[in-house]
Formats: C-alpha cells, sequence, structure tokens
C-alpha cells in the first residue's frame, strides 16, 4: 500500500513538537515547577518567562495530542491491512504493543521519566479489542472515555483553583541536584526507585489516549488524510473549528497561580491538536515550505528513531553527566538549543534513508515484529 504522505508530515510535527515541550522539563533538570504555572513567577513577571509562556503555549499537549490521534490513525490502517489479506484481528498486533511497551520501559529507564511509549501500549492493546465493533459502539465508548478525562481533569483543576500553593510540585529540589550532579547510573536507578510516582501520568491520561485512538481511527475512515477532494474539506472544517475553539481555551495558560495548566494541557491542546491538523495539511496542499516539508516527511518515517535520538540529544546537553547546561539557562537558550537539535534530526532523517528505507529502531522492530507464534502471518510495520 502506497504511504501517505500527510502522515508522514504529520508525524514529523508531533516529533518535534513533542520536543518542544520536553525541551524545558530536560532544561529545567525535571522542575515541573519551572515548566507549569509557578505562583512566585508568573508569566508577566519577565521577558524570559513570558517567552516560554508563549512557546508552552504553541506546544504543550498539541503535539503530544498529534501523535497520539496518529496511533490511532495508524492502527486503524493495520487493522484494515488485516481484514484485506484474510488474518484475524488484532491478532499480530498485540505482539507490536508488547514490543512497543519493552521499548517504552527501556526508554523510561535508560533516558527520560516520562515518556509515553508505555502508555500507548496499554491504550493500543485496549483500543484494538474496540476498533473492529460497530460505529455506535466505538461512538459510546469514545463518549464514556470523554466524560470520564473530563470529570478528572476539571475535578483536579477545580482542587488546584481552591489551593493556594495552585500547581506547585513538591520534592523538586531532590530531582534537580540528581541530574545537575548525578551519574548516568545514579539517574537509572532513581528511576526505577520511584517507577510509581513517575508512571501516574501514564495511567492517568489513558481514557484520553483511549479517546484519541478511536478518533484517529475514525478520521481515517472518513479518508480525513487522504488527497481526494473530501478528504481536503473535512481537514478544513476540522481547522477552522480546532482553531476557533483551540485559541481561546489554550488562553486560559495566561491565568495566574498555574492553576489552569493542566486543563489547558490535557482539554484545551487536544482540541487545538485539531486545528493544527487541518492547518499542516493545507500548507502541504499549498506546497508552501515544500522543502521543509520533506524534512518533516522524513522524520515521520523515522518517527522512533528519532523521538528516541532527540531525548538522547537532550539529556547529554542538559545533565550533568553530559555537557551540564541544565538549570535555569534563558528561554532564548533552550529555544535555540531546541531549533539545533531539530537540525541536527533532520539531517540525521535525510542522510540516514538515502541509503536505507527505513530509520535504524524501525528497522530493528520490523526484525522483531514477528512473534513464534505467527511467524506465518507476514510481517507488521512500527505503530
Amino acid at each position: 500500500m502506497k504511504r501517505i504522505v500527510l502522515l508522514d508530515v504529520l508525524r514529523g510535527f508531533a516529533i518535534i513538537g513533542t520536543l518542544g515541550t520536553n525541551i524545558w522539563i530536560f532544561a529545567y533538570l525535571g522542575d515541573l515547577n519551572k515548566m507549569f504555572g509557578d505562583p512566585l513567577q508568573p508569566w508577566w513577571a519577565s521577558g524570559d518567562r513570558a517567552v516560554q509562556t508563549l512557546m508552552l503555549m504553541l506546544v504543550n499537549g498539541k503535539f503530544l495530542g498529534l501523535l497520539t490521534l496518529l496511533f490511532g490513525a495508524g492502527m486503524e490502517l493495520k487493522r484494515q491491512k488485516a481484514l484485506r489479506e484474510g488474518y484475524v484481528w488484532p491478532g499480530v498486533y498485540i505482539w507490536t504493543c508488547v514490543l512497543l511497551l519493552i521499548d517504552g520501559l527501556l526508554h523510561y529507564t535508560l533516558i527520560m521519566e516520562y515518556d509515553v511509549l508505555m502508555s500507548y501500549a496499554i491504550t493500543g492493546v485496549i483500543v484494538s479489542f474496540i476498533i473492529n465493533r460497530s460505529r455506535r459502539f466505538i461512538m459510546i465508548v469514545m463518549g464514556l472515555m470523554g466524560v470520564i478525562h473530563l470529570i478528572g481533569v476539571g475535578g483536579i483543576t477545580a482542587l488546584l483553583a481552591l489551593s493556594e500553593s495552585g500547581s506547585t510540585f513538591n520534592g523538586m529540589d531532590t530531582i534537580t541536584k540528581l541530574y545537575a550532579s548525578g551519574t548516568w547510573w545514579e539517574q537509572v536507578l532513581f528511576r526505577l526507585d520511584n517507577f510509581a510516582f513517575f508512571r501516574t501520568e501514564s495511567i492517568a491520561i489513558i481514557p484520553l489516549n483511549i479517546f484519541l485512538f478511536l478518533l484517529g481511527s475514525m478520521l481515517m475512515r472518513a479518508n480525513l488524510f487522504s488527497d481526494e477532494a473530501s478528504g481536503r474539506l473535512r481537514r478544513r472544517k476540522w481547522m477552522k473549528f480546532g482553531l476557533a475553539a483551540g485559541i481561546p481555551l489554550n488562553l486560559l495558560l495566561l491565568v495566574p497561580g498555574g492553576s489552569m495548566d493542566l486543563f489547558v494541557r490535557y482539554i484545551s491542546a487536544p482540541v487545538l491538536t485539531l486545528g493544527y491538523l487541518g492547518l499542516i495539511a493545507y500548507m502541504l496542499e499549498k506546497n508552501r515550505f515544500s522543502g521543509l516539508f520533506r524534512r518533516f516527511g522524513e522524520i515521520g518515517k523515522m518517527a522512533l528513531s528519532c523521538y528516541i535520538m532527540q531525548n538522547i540529544l537532550a539529556s547529554a546537553i542538559f545533565y550533568g553527566w553530559g555537557l551540564g547546561l541544565g538549570g535555569t539557562p534563558s528561554s532564548l537558550v533552550i529555544l535555540l538549543l531546541w531549533a539545533g537539535s531539530c537540525i541536527i534530526m533532520m539531517l540525521f532523517s535525510h542522510l540516514w534513508l538515502l541509503k536505507f528505507t527505513m530509520g535504524p529502531v524501525e528497522w530493528l522492530w520490523r526484525k522483531l515484529s514477528i512473534s513464534p507464534a505467527v511467524k506465518s502471518q507476514s510481517r507488521t510495520e512500527p505503530i
């Protein structure tokens, strides 16, 4: 089946946009109080803080939402392929989720404590049994997951608004000291010792993940990612809705004290994600920045390799065992380092794909993606 160029480009944007959020965590050595609304330092306190707030308003949660939605679209493609070729669904897809869980566990342990792959693996298993059901059943599940997510985030937001400390996180000093001066192995042991704490978010976002996976699947069925006129029309409708509703909702990030930060990341951001999807697709249709979009498409073809690579780069730049630039760098320095990391990934992807058809992690994934029990079935591609 011919690759869908738009999906590759969107994946590329999702990977780089996710780094645009995570790089602040690396830069501040894991201190979430520096990234979210610090009551002691509101966004208007300085130009540096204002730049950071603007950047997070543009990226925080939006591209993670896009990546999540694209996982669902990718799953739908695999389901359709399985049906065409006569394989039982979910079948081998469960094995790919097991591989993703292992990959996520290694990534969490060795590189980054806020890895999302483990959550995607669990979500993938759940959703794989849902998307083969009727449209009505899928819509009911989406509605139920949406309500659970809204109640959960809304309740936490209300508590934060009533709390004098806002969204302040405790115990961040221990983490920042470790990442500033601890060895890489000490950081690995710290993640393992605090596994339950750091995996809380991965469990809490599963209802949202299920909703977005299923939405991605439904959009794929509706041919929203196709190059046909109907697909373009649907994308423009979603773009208008996403931008019109998402921009005002994301302005809630400016509310003092950080009480709305989680609401923006987990509710407002996914709405704006739909606007971003339509906007990126529109620029691709109009052939705007064609060279740059090809680079994004190459990153998208190597999405898993680049996702791991960008977090290794950020760790080496900011943590004490590397260059040790973390702590309190200016927002401008962080943005320049993010841009530099993006350029490195673009060059790496471009040069690699000149010689190979897929990224290194994608190649390994393909080699491992056939379990002993399903060797008679055709190979699956990375999610």
